[in-house]
């Protein structure tokens, strides 16, 4: 059902963007987004992943909203590749319309072990007891197995809550799987070996000057994510 000519071909695309998307080397990728309608016919939707590098010692997960001050270059610029990614996201959910399929409400996609992996949640967020904030903490918990201890006191209550329910209530979920795309993929920064510094490159293959004047993200969350709206 999830594995028509044009899903994969969706799947595909965005497999290319996330690899896109990372400046350096990785071991696993994790990805959620919804897109609700609302009233009035306003769709909304939010949208966040995280990669965990690739080495020998155990590494912490990075925000893809770090990734520009991370790597000094325009956020501007790096923002425009999450839209496009969600627009993505957006086609994915176009098509069950189309296809007058079972319509999801959220997904996870995870790449890990080779695998590209769709997890689609057909709850109802509206009539959730977590708001936005809240749902994202217990994703995060469930996906990236951050210990709940590490946890500042407001989101470890969040957990605890939520493991004392989960006892009795089981998602809606349905899975699809498949080998990840296998051909190289170029990221959106090319390094200079022989430069300490990281030039990023746009679409059109013109490069932007280093800057000192970037935007700085919004620290003291753990969490940061897109807002859309159309």
């Amino acid at each position: 059902m999830y594995d028509t000519a044009k899903l994969k071909k969706i799947y595909s695309k965005i497999q290319k963007q996330l690899f896109y998307m990372i400046p350096e080397k990785w071991d696993r990728i994790y990805l959620y987004a919804s897109v609700d309608e609302k009233i009035n016919n306003l769709e909304t939707g939010e949208m966040f992943f995280y990669y965990f590098p690739k080495g020998i010692l155990k590494k912490k997960p990075i925000n893809v909203y770090e990734v520009p001050n991370r790597f000094n270059f325009a956020e501007d610029e790096y923002l425009e590749l999450v839209d496009e990614l969600y627009s993505s996201i957006q086609d994915l959910k176009q098509e069950f319309i189309d296809s007058e399929m079972e319509l999801w409400t959220n997904l996870t996609i995870k790449i890990e072990g080779f695998k590209f992996i769709i997890e689609y949640n057909f709850d109802d967020l509206t009539k959730s007891k977590y708001n936005s904030n809240q749902r994202a903490v217990i994703w995060i918990y469930n996906n990236l197995k951050i210990p709940a201890e590490s946890m500042k006191k407001e989101d470890r209550d969040i957990i605890n809550e939520y493991l004392k329910e989960s006892i009795n209530f089981k998602p809606n979920i349905k899975i699809y799987s498949e080998a990840i795309y296998k051909k190289p993929v170029r990221n959106v920064i090319q390094y200079k070996k022989e430069q300490v510094s990281y030039i990023y490159k746009s679409k059109k293959g013109n490069k932007l000057k280093d800057t000192n004047n970037l935007y700085k993200l919004k620290k003291g969350s753990f969490i940061n994510e897109r807002l859309f709206r159309n």
